[in-house]
């Protein structure tokens, strides 16, 4: 069942990223051609009223002077009170809060029944005026650590592109507040209304998999002076052949139940899902920058099997080896 879209408010906070603001005003802005029915009213409410400027930022840093952008504030934080729906596009700062006035209108907005939706580190905002308190919740997987860190009675998932309780909502970063701004579109108008919308903004109306597609996997290191180096170094030169635990215990000559806690006491990890982490590192590799088919990817990974393979990235990633090789590595596969 669909609901009218009602007022949307987007709020501008100063040193917000410019393209965050810019998406939500892509989405909700103005309807797509030949659209039948109401829109959203768009409100650009910013902390010190209408006609007031919000400086922005031109990229994602949380730190320095703002970039050479700047806005205008159509609406003022009273306007944001009274609105159906909220958007709070990322924080321009991570490690500190908005003003209380910001905070307060946000607590006031959903009391009296509003929606509210975060966009990448807009979680950070909400979770400052305790609206996501005991709730699941997400921002870009760069700045999870700092969220769960600065907020503990959030439970906040990396991985996922977003969250969607009928009340508060919340994205990773960038692409996926496109994910979520469409999922509402699809929610209060229907999926005519959305799928129009992700054509004019030249984006797939609806993206499988979560976060942990688009995260950096660092090898772990050990502490200096540490034998387990060597032992590392050892395993990574031979993903690809049947090293198991044993095997790595055996290297560094000591028991499995020794390394194992060595593991955890220098890694905080297991043997066994270092040596998983590093393979499904190497599959990743070798899908983005060759064109070998799944199977031999598998085989030079360490993975054994195709089946196998798609196992674990589904497990793992969300996704399929060859949904990831299509974002990014789309020169055609090896037959």
């Amino acid at each position: 069942m669909t609901r009218l879209p009602g007022t949307l408010a987007v709020l501008m906070l100063d040193q917000q990223a410019a393209i965050e603001v810019a998406l939500a005003c892509q989405a909700f802005g103005s309807p797509p051609r030949n659209h039948p029915g109401d829109w959203y009213e768009l409100r650009m409410c910013g902390e010190r009223g209408a006609g007031e400027p919000v400086p922005l930022r031109s990229g994602f840093d949380h730190f320095g002077p703002a970039g050479p952008f700047e806005l205008r504030a159509t609406h003022g934080l009273d306007d944001l009170v009274s609105a159906d729906t909220v958007v709070v596009p990322g924080s321009g700062d991570v490690h500190g809060d908005p003003p209380a006035l910001v905070l307060a209108a946000l607590r006031a907005a959903h009391a009296r029944g509003a929606r509210l939706v975060s966009l990448c580190s807009g979680s950070f905002v909400l979770a400052a005026a305790g609206l996501l308190d005991g709730r699941t919740a997400t921002c870009h997987w760069e700045h999870a650590p700092v969220l769960a860190g600065r907020f503990p009675a959030v439970r906040v998932d990396a991985n996922i592109l977003y969250t969607h309780d009928p009340d508060v909502l919340t994205s990773a970063g960038l692409m996926a507040g496109i994910d979520l701004c469409l999922h509402l579109i699809r929610e209060d108008l229907g999926t005519a209304a959305a799928n129009a919308v992700a054509r004019r903004m030249i984006v797939p109306p609806h993206r499988s998999g979560g976060q942990a597609q688009y995260m950096e996997s660092p090898m772990s290191v050990p502490h200096t002076g540490s034998a387990l180096g060597e032992v590392l170094d050892w395993a990574m030169a031979r993903l690809d052949q049947p090293i198991g635990v044993g095997g790595i215990a055996a290297r560094a000559g000591v028991s499995v139940r020794t390394l194992i806690r060595r593991f955890q006491a220098e890694l905080g990890t297991t043997p066994s899902r270092w040596l998983l982490t590093q393979r499904l590192g190497r599959a990743r590799e070798l899908l983005e920058s060759t064109g070998l088919p799944v199977g031999l990817v598998a085989e030079r990974s360490g993975l054994g099997t195709a089946p196998n393979l798609r196992a674990h990235f589904a497990r793992e990633f969300g996704v399929s080896p060859t949904g990831y090789r299509r974002d990014y590595n789309p020169a055609p596969a090896l037959r």
